[in-house]
């Protein structure tokens, strides 16, 4: 299994445990690998729902550029739902997990 098999795992375990899904691993594979490299590195692995911006990229880099939304309170209504759901406290809020949710919430599994 390489590194990045490992990771999907990592990732569809924690969907199970923190949101009660089973994850659509053919959408969870084609999320991580639109991710890229970020994914080896702890710091970008990750999205910390305290700093505003990072929420910011994940607004505008992911939901505006990626998945073709357009912007308004709904976008930031739907990041706030994601972490909430995942933890606030919880430091590891893996940004796979967080895009998976956010595509699966918004229906653009036809993006991938």
């Amino acid at each position: 299994m390489n590194k990045r098999e490992e990771l999907i795992e990592k990732y569809a375990a924690d969907l199970k445990d923190k949101f009660g899904v089973h994850a659509d691993m053919d959408l969870l594979t084609k999320v991580t690998i639109g991710c890229g490299p970020s994914i080896y590195n702890a710091d970008s692995e990750t999205v910390s729902s305290s700093d505003d911006s990072e929420l910011a990229t994940v607004k505008n880099n992911f939901l505006i550029k990626k998945l073709g939304l357009n912007d308004g309170p709904e976008l930031d209504k739907a990041i706030d739902s994601v972490m909430e759901t995942y933890g606030k406290s919880n430091r590891n809020k893996y940004r796979v997990v967080v895009y998976y949710m956010l595509t699966k919430h918004f229906k653009k599994e036809s993006v991938y």
